[in-house]
């Protein structure tokens, strides 16, 4: 298996650490776009900007096989001060890479790099930097933008760290392994009045309280047991005054599931038991409904493909061949929808070593050890599967 020399490792951690000062949220990816099409433009790649905003693609075709493979990385940051008291911190107030897209970006160069002066492959090589995957969707951004009408792609994958796991697993799983995630407003309208006289009134916090409570019973009396799902109420807003009934009442919620029916029955049960509770109290409830990403569903035979790569080139030690479901959310998912692929992830650190911290946390930071091992799998997975003498 080609490997990165220890020069190269050295210089992509370099990359990485660089794009970790300087984090960029969904959308403003400017710099860290700038800073990828310009390497890809040095190595000799074609070079697309501006897809789906700042995007960029970078293509390098070798050979003559009309065959055609897509890797793709996240490149967006995270509104998170950061608490990491590293020497390569954000110097952005606010802002970070609480989710290691600063790492993905540096592995796939990295690769990019070595296919490009060493690389045996014959075919196309599309690689992906996508804006905002943390809940932007820059994955359907880019696709409306011609992603794949523009770059086909006859498979496409992505890999993601993941804490928990240990520093340079590689963890696969075939079938959904990421959930899908909705949103709704629920905003409760009653009438108002005096708490010393709350039959004159119709109170929203109590219908909101009851909602809340209700709510816990979709996932334990209304999906599967078999099936995991979540349903959070992450916020509840009303009144200001301990002698005042509010007029309004408003909840936020999100939802969560690994089953595209179950989800779709969620949002049904959801707006049922809201409308009859609101009712039950005489209030009226609105919601405001905001789809989030689809269920990420691995392709079982792209799935066996990339697993055979890491099984013929790193030890079995460092494979997890089909790790847990997760309850997170991941816009490759619409990716998935379009072109049969895989999403992997690589472990950042097990729970108590270096690299454990959660993502989404002011103090997680992306384990640099993983640079080596992840360039060196997309390197791998590229020869492999566009190999020169299949």
């Amino acid at each position: 298996m080609d490997r990165l020399s220890d020069a190269a490792v050295e210089q992509f951690i370099a990359v990485r650490r660089d794009i970790h000062r300087h984090p960029e949220l969904a959308f403003n990816e400017r710099r860290t776009a700038a800073l990828v099409a310009a390497q890809l433009g040095a190595w000799g790649y074609t070079v697309t900007t501006g897809l789906g905003g700042t995007g960029v693609v970078g293509q390098l075709k070798r050979g003559t096989s009309n065959r055609t493979l897509g890797l793709r990385a996240d490149m967006d940051a995270l509104p998170i001060a950061e608490a990491t008291g590293a020497a390569w911190a954000s110097c952005t107030h606010g802002v970070m890479h609480a989710c290691g897209h600063d790492g993905h970006t540096a592995m796939l160069l990295a690769a990019a790099q070595h296919l490009a002066t060493q690389g045996r492959f014959d075919g196309t090589l599309n690689l992906i930097f996508q804006p905002a995957e943390e809940g932007g969707g820059g994955a359907l951004k880019m696709m409306e933008d011609g992603l794949f009408e523009r770059f086909p792609c006859e498979a496409i994958f992505a890999m993601h760290n993941m804490p928990g796991f240990p520093q340079g697993q590689l963890v696969f799983r075939s079938g959904p392994t990421m959930a899908s995630s909705d949103y709704a407003t629920v905003t409760l309208h009653g009438v108002g009045g005096h708490g010393a006289m709350p039959h004159k009134a119709a109170d929203p916090l109590v219908a909101a309280a009851s909602i809340v409570m209700a709510l816990q019973t979709i996932v334990s009396r209304n999906v599967d047991p078999m099936q995991p799902a979540v349903v959070t109420v992450g916020a509840l807003h009303a009144g200001e005054a301990n002698n005042v009934i509010p007029a309004t009442a408003r909840l936020e919620i999100s939802l969560r599931a690994l089953d595209p029916q179950v989800r779709r029955d969620m949002e049904r049960r959801i707006h049922e038991l809201i409308a009859l509770q609101a009712q039950s109290f005489g209030v009226r409830a609105e919601i405001a409904w905001r789809p989030g990403y689809a269920v990420l569903v691995n392709d079982p035979q792209q799935t066996a493909r990339a697993l055979a790569v890491a099984r013929k080139h790193f030890p079995a030690d460092q494979i997890n061949p089909q790790g847990p479901m997760l309850t997170g959310s991941e816009d490759f998912a619409f990716m998935l929808e379009r072109v049969p692929g895989s999403y992997l992830f690589i472990g950042n650190g097990a729970d108590g070593e270096p690299g454990a911290c959660m993502v989404h946390n002011p103090a997680y930071d992306f384990n640099d050890l993983n640079i080596a091992p992840g360039a060196a799998y997309w390197i791998a997975l590229v020869q492999d599967l566009l190999s020169p003498n299949p």
